[in-house]
């Protein structure tokens, strides 16, 4: 069983920027694949960003690619999530998700991924 918790959410201003972390538990981080997913209030959960195991693949929503940045430093056994040019409409609750089954391209649906964290809620104001 793996265990992930969320950190770095919060309240900001339109524009600005954060940066969320995941530390799964246990030992191989590094085998998983990785992903962040978001919810708002009264919408489904939705795909943001996604790595593979090595960091060798990554890949973006349309929404939030050239802003957002998703990165792993399989060492220190964490995930990442640079948030930069926040807009009002990225205000959800940020998930970080885990895949057991390693892959070679990163992958984007939620089906995939076997582990969630409990959420860290980001809200941009206007």
């Amino acid at each position: 069983q793996v265990q992930l918790v969320e950190s770095g959410g919060g309240l900001v201003q339109a524009g600005g920027s954060l940066r969320l972390s995941c530390a799964p538990s246990g030992r191989t981080f590094s085998r998983y694949d990785m992903g962040w997913f978001r919810q708002a209030p009264g919408k489904e959960r939705d795909f943001v960003a996604a790595i593979n195991w090595s960091g060798g693949s990554t890949t973006h929503a349309d929404s939030v690619k050239g802003r957002f940045t998703i990165s792993r430093d399989n060492a220190k056994n964490t995930l990442f999530l640079q948030m930069n040019s926040l807009k009002p409409e990225d205000t959800a609750v940020y998930y970080c998700a885990a895949a057991r089954s390693p892959h070679t391209i990163a992958v984007v649906s939620a089906a995939d991924y076997d582990y969630w964290g409990q959420g860290t809620q980001v809200t941009v104001s206007s």
